[in-house]
């Protein structure tokens, strides 16, 4: 290290530029995760919209099956 690197003022100057990278990445990571979890929520409502679906669909099928061989015993 040379007398220059060692100087105090050099010393808080660096610092002081690592520390306002560091709020800066901070601030960057803080927004990216608040829009990720933005983008969760909406993802878990469409997931259960389409698990309510699927289970409607589910129930329909099988009603349709019960009939058809409800039916087939009938003939």
């Amino acid at each position: 290290m040379s007398q220059a690197d060692k100087d105090p003022s050099n010393e808080l100057a660096a610092l002081e530029a690592k520390l306002d990278t560091l709020i800066s990445e901070f601030s960057q990571i803080k927004n990216e995760n608040k829009s990720l979890k933005v983008k969760q929520d909406a993802l878990v409502k469409e997931k259960a919209k389409l698990l309510e679906k699927t289970n409607l669909a589910k129930a329909r099928i099988e009603a349709m099956i019960a009939r058809l061989k409800a039916m087939e015993h009938d003939s």
